[in-house]
């Protein structure tokens, strides 16, 4: 019963050593203010960390992290390494499960939503450039043939096609449907 109440005022003195950790950072971040470089690495080393610690559920104890600012200011998490694909999983929803969980538990110890991005070997970044050339070719279709309908996607992938035609003043895009066929829409403006 003593090793019990050990353990546990042990754990609860680590997390309030963590929250006390990025009390200075959430400050910073709800006021606005631009985090400092050491701020943006002290995030990005407990993100590292707790995806490693995932990944060594999976015997990837050998995979390198890159660590990256991406185009809109989020954390960009680089897995390289190792045999890779299953985590990546059938159209990449193993790495948008994986994006979640630790999405969710950076979101919980910092106790403010940090935009953190988890990708392996490129895959989402293969995955943007070739959305967005979707997102063109629906978009000259829809000049033509009035409207089209692009298959179902995450809201991660729809975000994407919206933004790669929002400076398109020929067509509108919009989302319908419901989870999991939530579908981008682009209409031509006549």
């Amino acid at each position: 019963m003593e090793d019990e109440k050990v353990v546990s005022t042990a754990e609860t003195d680590e997390a309030s050593q963590a929250q006390d950790d990025f009390a200075s950072v959430r400050e910073h971040f709800e006021a606005g203010q631009e985090l400092s470089d050491e701020e943006v690495d002290k995030i990005a080393d407990a993100a590292v960390g707790y995806l490693k610690a995932i990944l060594s559920y999976f015997g990837e104890n050998g995979v390198s992290i890159d660590e990256y600012d991406g185009d809109d200011g989020e954390l960009i998490l680089d897995v390289n390494g190792g045999d890779l694909a299953v985590l990546i999983g059938r159209h990449g929803r193993t790495l948008d499960a994986l994006q979640m969980i630790v999405t969710s538990f950076m979101s919980n110890r910092l106790k403010f939503h940090y935009p953190i991005v988890v990708d392996i070997e490129g895959y989402k970044g293969r995955r943007k450039q070739k959305l967005q050339g979707l997102a063109l070719s629906a978009a000259s279709r829809a000049k033509k043939q009035g409207r089209v309908a692009l298959p179902p996607m995450n809201a991660y992938e729809r975000r994407i096609v919206h933004l790669a035609l929002v400076d398109d003043a020929e067509v509108t895009t919009h989302s319908e449907g419901s989870e999991p066929e939530r579908r981008v829409v682009v209409t031509s403006v006549r």
